[in-house]
């Protein structure tokens, strides 16, 4: 019995460190003592940019720069135009352990890759390390503390309370509209737009002569209304109406009446045409300034390429029709209660076996939030730095103040985006991450696009075809296996170990069983 109960307590012990599964702890980066110079460091960085050279010459004076301030550190930058690549080739490497140093990528991305094994480095030491943290006393660069960056946009990189991402820049959407053709159909453009007003501009829009012409351009081809993002079209909608999406927990909620609602109505407007989306129809921006739309909503981070003189268009130039273009925030179903998405680009960096690798990757992360980077890169499209202290600095305030001085640099409709979401950063909002959250997204956009394509069908959007739709969309994006019954997560099977000490466990409590009942039936008999 002494032995029993030596070892009863050891195998507890074990399960309790065997039997959790289905998920990652993170393994702290313990912060090298000093950076060892002596060494040299070689460092890949992988990018996105949109066909901007201008943001690629700004990488490029970025890691010149910082190699300039650390000799021994080699940045090698590898650029792509999509972060859906970029998240593909961080996957398939993560099995080779050939990860790049520094990424460009987003949360939801992250959230998969810290399923593995120590894949990606927690940042909360290396956050705080008085060295070698933000604007620690060994960094050999000016850059913002901790206390400079925006709290709202620090909040975006934490995932199950660890922090994984250091943004790089922010964005959110907005409403660029041709201000001309609102009014010519009897409105006026309000200071926050609502869902009802866009979708009744929108319908008024398509009366047409007896030639087919719509009234409104006089060509052949009108819609009224596109949205980019219909991820971000349905999750907007739905934090605004405080309806269900996910939780922290990664139980997925989206599959609810409010969702029901939002298709029913979508689909009335998919089925006049006075709606669609990017991926039906193409780049809103095209058909904004070919005069052939009158709401486009797309990041403000695309803002050069919206209005009648953007700097970078698609179009011919003969294929131009010259209006006034206003931004707005994104249609809203109570103006008093503005929500809107906060979104945009950040940095994470993946571990090495080197600690000093590590280091020297960490280094050349926080250079990127420096002022120089972060302004210089803001410039080229309606992003907004990261840090309060990029923001608030007198060249940016400067670059803002010259608003509408050239059609380039100061763009007007550019700075317009940008000041949006510095005016509303305490109305934007993120969505909870966890390893699933994209596929998430991406299914409450295909929500929207296959309620829209059943229309064009001629399918009848009824509560049946939604509740198929649920269904269909659920298993497609196998979200039916991120979240069991009861909003409990599936963890999958239990691991074999954890079988067998159960079965170890059984077996003890057997044994006791035997013995204890060994013992009464000698007292028993005697």
């Amino acid at each position: 019995m002494r032995k029993i109960r030596f070892i009863l307590p050891a195998i507890l012990a074990c399960m309790l460190l065997c039997g959790c599964h289905g998920s990652k702890e993170s393994i702290s980066f313990v912060v090298p003592e000093s950076f060892d110079e002596s060494k040299t460091y070689e460092i890949s960085f992988w990018a996105k940019n949109d066909t901007n050279i201008n943001q690629v010459n700004v990488y490029k004076k970025a890691i010149a720069d910082f190699e300039a301030v650390y000799p021994n550190i080699r940045v090698n930058l590898k650029l792509y135009t999509d972060y859906g690549k970029i998240y593909n080739d961080v996957i398939t490497n993560i099995s080779t352990d050939t990860t790049p140093n520094v990424c460009i990528t987003y949360p939801d991305h992250i959230a998969t890759y810290i399923t593995g094994d120590n894949v990606v480095v927690p940042l909360d030491g290396l956050l705080k390390d008085a060295r070698y943290g933000l604007s620690g006393s060994e960094v050999r660069f000016e850059g913002p503390s901790n206390e400079e960056m925006v709290p709202e946009f620090m909040k975006e990189g934490i995932i199950g309370g660890t922090h994984y991402a250091l943004p790089y820049m922010r964005s959110t959407e907005a409403t660029y509209i041709n201000k001309d053709f609102v009014e010519k159909l009897g409105y006026e453009v309000p200071d926050v737009l609502t869902w009802d007003f866009i979708f009744e501009v929108s319908e008024a829009a398509m009366a047409k002569d007896s030639q087919g012409n719509f009234l409104v351009n006089g060509q052949k081809v009108m819609i009224p209304f596109i949205y980019k993002s219909t991820d971000n079209m349905m999750i907007s909608m739905l934090k605004q109406l405080d309806a269900p999406y996910s939780d922290e927990n990664g139980d997925i909620l989206i599959f609810n009446d409010q969702t029901r609602d939002i298709l029913k109505q979508i689909s009335e407007h998919a089925k006049s045409r006075s709606f669609s989306t990017f991926k039906i129809s193409s780049y809103p921006a095209n058909f904004l300034n070919a005069g052939q739309c009158i709401f486009a909503i797309d990041s403000t981070a695309g803002a050069t390429w919206m209005g009648s003189q953007a700097p970078l268009v698609d179009i011919p130039e003969e294929k131009i029709v010259h209006f006034e273009t206003v931004v707005r925030p994104i249609p809203q179903y109570d103006p008093s209660y503005i929500r809107m998405i906060s979104q945009g680009p950040s940095l994470c960096i993946f571990n090495k076996e080197d600690p000093q690798e590590v280091l020297a990757s960490w280094l050349f992360a926080q250079y990127l939030v420096t002022n120089d980077v972060q302004i210089s890169y803001a410039k080229t499209e309606g992003y907004v730095p990261v840090s309060k202290k990029a923001m608030e600095s007198e060249e940016y305030q400067e670059y803002l103040a010259k608003a509408g001085s050239d059609d380039n640099e100061h763009y007007s409709i550019k700075i317009d985006a940008s000041k949006l979401l510095i005016e509303h950063t305490a109305d934007s909002f993120v969505t909870p991450v966890f390893n699933g959250s994209a596929s998430l997204r991406d299914a409450a956009g295909s929500l929207i696009e296959s309620t829209c394509k059943a229309v064009r069908r001629n399918e009848v959007i009824d509560d049946s075809f939604i509740d198929d739709l649920y269904s269909d969309t659920s298993s497609l994006y196998h979200l039916d296996q991120t979240s069991a019954s009861k909003g409990k997560r599936d963890l999958g099977p239990l691991p074999v170990t954890s079988k067998a000490l159960l079965g170890v466990l059984a077996l003890t409590w057997i044994f006791i069983g035997a013995y204890y009942l060994r013992i009464y039936l000698k007292q028993s008999k005697s």
